[in-house]
């Protein structure tokens, strides 16, 4: 039994990297999606409710976390953030576990990791696609988000490995400062060469 080939999916932000997961989905590619895995935890009765309300008093509710107080009690404070990492990190992890194991049969999975080369490495993963587009494009796209300003922006960027590092790091890149029509065939190319039988 040969186990399934595990693409790492990352790109920094307004690069088009859900655009990118949905098209591998729209292919029948399992994709592990570690922010929507972070919100399920975090979320009503998520696994990381109780947890993050001792470390963190008056930042969940009957939503789950609160995504906003907990930020404001973590922004800037490397030891804060520690705490929480210590708290989700495991719990995804578990969940990754629980995917692959559903997952067992297929030639490609893929794991959406908004921040793979900044905080988990590539270990586990056969390959890591970097989803990449012009950074003109990258700023237009971000600043057209709801409550983003050029501040946040270079906040953010500042956080990230530079997209020329990821770029230089991963094994497959996908342009989107092309057509969708483009991306798509790129996608398509991809999971061909990853899943086509080796001769």
């Amino acid at each position: 039994m040969t186990k399934p080939f595990i693409l790492g999916l990352t790109g920094s932000i307004g690069m088009g990297k859900s655009a990118v997961a949905a098209m591998f989905r729209g292919l029948g590619v399992a994709v592990f999606d570690a922010d929507a895995a972070v919100h399920e935890l975090q979320g009503p009765g998520g696994a990381c409710v109780a947890p993050i309300e001792r470390a963190f008093p008056g930042t969940t509710g009957p939503q789950g976390v609160d995504r906003q107080k907990l930020g404001a009690a973590v922004f800037g404070n490397s030891a804060a953030l520690k705490v929480l990492e210590q708290i989700v990190h495991p719990e995804v992890a578990e969940l990754r576990r629980t995917f692959l194991a559903e997952n067992s049969a297929a030639p490609l999975i893929v794991f959406d990791i908004p921040l793979l080369y900044e905080k988990t490495g590539q270990h586990g993963l056969d390959a890591v696609v970097v989803v990449s587009a012009p950074a003109a494009l990258q700023r237009t796209r971000v600043l057209a988000r709801p409550g983003m300003t050029p501040e946040k922006f270079a906040q953010i960027l500042a956080l990230q490995v530079p997209d020329a590092e990821k770029r230089a790091r991963a094994d497959y890149v996908i342009d989107t400062g092309v057509s969708l029509a483009e991306t798509r065939h790129a996608v398509q190319q991809l999971v061909h060469t990853i899943t086509a039988p080796q001769n």
